[in-house]
């Protein structure tokens, strides 16, 4: 049996809490049905033992204070609302358990925005993780030693676990009930909770924003011209000329402030182009192409399903804007 701990505080996401429980409290519930013995021991667990932030009358649930929790298999932090400086000054003792605890041999994951919670514990230097994509250039910013993988929905490295935004941190459930319990266990779970288990990526939801939260005002405008004039056949060596630098020192420049290279930069605000356009109901792709400043559909498709994670076709199907209304 795995004794799983699931973090709670009057600051967190209750969806990401409900929507665990359903799961675990599911798997639960069949293996009872089948006569084995339960997989999951479960507790919800913080800094008060307070009901009133999740009331649940379930057998398989119990409510613990972390000074009560001494062994743990796996302790899963939710994501949480508010501000962040003001919610992890907040919450610094339960930050100061998941270390202990992680030291103690305990596995730790996070669902969306908990993972500032491990950052902050010190649990994923040198390590990789995702969140929501739009917690990216913040993360980066205050935990520069973290490998951000925006575009991933769950990311798995040595007993550490992280899921991307919304949502899709359900999808990180799912992934340990399938390892805990096995295949054929996490397949039941899947098609009872619609999820797919092939689902890795988040890129299709990201927006691209631009990455301007840096002061090299420089680079600053050499976004600005990569913007203005993406639809151009411009290059980096145009790009390094128009700001006055070697093509060497510009590229350095603009990977330290961006976390992009210039080229990775100029094709993901092409991309962003042609999404906007799929959007808003755009039907020709070789003109779509053309107008994003691509002249080789292969190419373009190419370059729009590795940013993306689907097709130019695929994205318009789920993302169009545009609704028929019938005669």
């Amino acid at each position: 049996m795995k004794e799983i701990v699931l973090i709670i505080h009057e600051d967190v996401t209750l969806s990401t809490i409900t929507g665990a429980m359903d799961m675990l409290i599911h798997t639960n519930n069949l293996f009872t049905q089948n006569k084995k013995p339960l997989p999951f021991k479960i507790s919800l667990t913080g800094e008060i033992s307070d009901r009133n932030v999740l009331p649940l009358s379930s057998p398989f649930v119990q409510y613990h204070v972390i000074g009560d929790i001494k062994k743990a298999d796996l302790i899963i932090v939710p994501a949480f609302y508010g501000d962040r400086d003001v919610t992890l000054k907040k919450h610094q003792n339960i930050i100061n358990w998941i270390t202990q605890m992680h030291g103690n041999g305990s596995e730790v994951a996070s669902m969306c925005s908990g993972c500032y919670f491990l950052a902050e514990a010190g649990l994923l230097n040198g390590h990789s993780c995702t969140a929501h994509w739009n917690d990216m250039d913040d993360i980066l910013r205050r935990y520069p030693e973290v490998n951000f993988l925006s575009d991933m929905v769950i990311t798995d490295q040595d007993g550490i676990y992280t899921s991307g935004g919304a949502f899709s941190s359900l999808n990180l459930i799912l992934y340990l009930i399938d390892k805990f319990c096995g295949k054929e266990v996490g397949i039941g779970a899947s098609k009872m909770f619609s999820l797919d288990m092939d689902r890795v990526k988040q890129s299709h939801f990201a927006v691209f924003k631009g990455q301007r939260q840096h002061r090299d005002d420089e680079i600053q405008k050499a976004q600005t011209f990569i913007e203005q004039n993406h639809h151009l056949q411009i290059n980096i060596d145009e790009i390094a000329g128009n700001s006055n630098m070697s093509k060497r020192n510009f590229i350095r420049r603009f990977k330290k402030a961006t976390h992009n290279t210039p080229f990775e930069y100029l094709q993901r605000v092409k991309i962003e182009s042609a999404k906007k356009a799929l959007e808003q109901g755009a039907q020709n792709i070789n003109a779509l192409m053309y107008d994003a400043g691509y002249n080789d559909i292969k190419t373009f498709r190419e370059v729009f399903k590795k940013i993306t994670g689907l097709t130019p076709q695929d994205y318009r199907r789920k993302y169009n804007r545009v609704i028929s209304i019938p005669d």
